[in-house]
């Protein structure tokens, strides 16, 4: 029979309440607070610890605070040049991979971790955790919540306010509650910056 941690793992129902899943999360919580507290002028302090918390960290990134996460970012494994706003906030009980270059607005987050609908398996302190995958260059909008197992393609935009579902494809406007693709990002895209403003740069 699978231990706890091998169910979860194995993405299968398991329960949180194991010290041996449990174990070293307030260690990754206490440098999150510390994380928390640095003074604005303080870059250095910031790259330090988030390199510290991070899975993995690419070159230039920068996480305002506050920040919010299960396990100090433990799970989580970020490209280079990432921004996100404040509030960003990580359910990291499993793994979650952001491509280079995506921004991320206020009050985002990114959850792995969900309980099962039926209610005896709650009451038993069941949980499950799944990876989420967000890939190149993609544009997270304020309020976003991204939900277990999803993937979102590069260079995708998601618009504020939306709860993400399910998988978004590459190049696509999406956005809602649940979040559906509206549309490709194409040839408007280069005449268009937003709405009917005419965009007059291009690198």
């Amino acid at each position: 029979m699978m231990d706890n941690a091998a169910r979860r793992s194995e993405q299968l129902p398991y329960h949180y309440d194991d010290p041996s899943i449990m174990g070293g999360q307030l260690e990754y919580q206490e440098k999150l607070w510390e994380f928390n507290q640095t003074h604005p002028t303080d870059q250095a302090g910031k790259q330090r610890l988030l390199k510290e918390m991070f899975a993995e960290i690419g070159e230039g990134c920068h996480v305002e605070t506050p920040a919010h996460a299960n396990w100090g970012f433990h799970h989580v494994h970020m490209g280079k040049g990432v921004y996100c706003n404040v509030n960003f906030t990580c359910v990291d009980d499993a793994d979650i991979t952001i491509g280079d270059w995506c921004m991320f607005g206020p009050n985002v987050v990114i959850a792995t971790a969900g309980h099962p609908v039926l209610p005896i398996l709650r009451e038993h302190h069941y949980v499950y955790a799944i990876p989420v995958v967000i890939g190149r260059n993609v544009w997270v909008g304020a309020n976003v919540t991204i939900l277990p197992g999803v993937t979102i393609g590069d260079n995708t935009v998601i618009g504020a306010g939306s709860v993400v579902t399910h998988d978004i494809p590459a190049d696509s406007v999406a956005y809602g509650a649940p979040c559906q693709v509206v549309r490709p990002i194409g040839e408007q895209d280069r005449e268009y910056y937003f709405k009917r403003r005419k965009l007059d740069v291009w690198e």
